[in-house]
C-alpha cells in the first residue's frame, strides 16, 4: 500500500494518499489545503484517484475539497452529519481564516460502507465527538487507520468546538479504535504516525 503524507495548511494537518501499488488507483484523505501540491503529487506518483474521502468537515481537511475534486473528477464523500459543518466553509472565519470553497459531495458515508479502490477496502467507522459526522476509514488487510482528529500520538481530538463532546469522543474511541489490534498503524490528522497498542499504554487521555 502506497501511504503518502503531506502536512498543508495553516494549522498543518495531514492530507493522504493512499494508493495500490498494482493499479494506481488512489484516494485522497482530507485535502485541507495546498490543492496545487497535492495533485502535482498524485502525477508524482502516477496515481488515479478514485475518491476524495472527508474524516470530518473543519475547515483544515477541506479547504482544498473542490479544488481537487474538480481536477481529478473523483466524487467526494462524507458523513451527513457533517454537512452542517461543510456548508460553513467548516469554521474558518471563527478562526478569522477566509471561507474555503465548499465542495459538493456525492457520496454519504455510514457504517458498514467500504470503499474500495484497487485492491485496497477501506471500512467506515463512525466515531463522532470531535465533530458529529467525523469518520475514520481502517483497510483491514493492511493493518491500517486514518483516524482523522479522533486521537493524535499521545493526545485526543479536541471536544470544545461546536458539535463536540468529550464523553462521545472517548466512548468512539474505546469502542471503535481500541478494539482494533494493538500493530494497527494509525494515521492521524495532525502529527505524527503511531499504533494503537503504543496509545493504549502510553497516552495519557486513555
Amino acid at each position: 500500500m502506497i501511504v503518502e503524507t503531506l502536512t498543508v495548511g495553516p494549522v498543518q494537518a495531514n492530507c493522504y494518499l493512499v494508493g495500490c501499488p498494482e493499479t494506481r488507483a488512489a484516494v485522497i484523505i482530507d485535502p485541507g489545503d495546498e490543492a496545487a501540491r497535492i495533485l502535482a503529487r498524485v502525477r508524482e506518483n502516477n496515481l488515479r484517484v478514485s475518491h476524495i474521502l472527508l474524516t470530518h468537515a473543519h475547515f483544515d481537511h477541506i479547504t482544498a475539497a473542490q479544488a481537487v475534486a474538480e481536477s481529478t473528477g473523483a466524487p467526494l464523500a462524507i458523513h451527513p452529519d457533517d454537512l452542517p459543518l461543510l456548508n460553513v466553509g467548516g469554521g474558518a472565519t471563527a478562526f478569522g481564516l477566509p471561507q474555503p470553497p465548499i465542495p459538493v459531495p456525492q457520496i454519504w458515508l455510514s457504517v458498514g460502507n467500504v470503499i474500495e479502490t484497487g485492491t485496497l477496502a477501506f471500512s467506515v467507522l463512525h466515531t463522532p465527538g470531535h465533530s458529529p459526522g467525523h469518520v475514520c476509514f481502517y483497510e483491514r488487510a493492511h493493518n491500517t487507520i486514518f483516524v482523522g482528529d479522533v486521537l493524535f500520538a499521545g493526545s485526543i481530538g479536541r471536544t470544545d468546538l461546536p458539535g463536540g463532546s468529550y464523553e462521545t469522543l472517548m466512548d468512539s474511541i474505546a469502542h471503535q479504535l481500541m478494539v482494533l489490534p494493538d500493530d494497527t498503524v494509525v494515521y492521524p490528522g495532525h502529527g505524527p504516525a503511531t499504533t494503537i497498542g503504543a496509545e493504549r499504554v502510553g497516552n495519557p487521555f486513555l
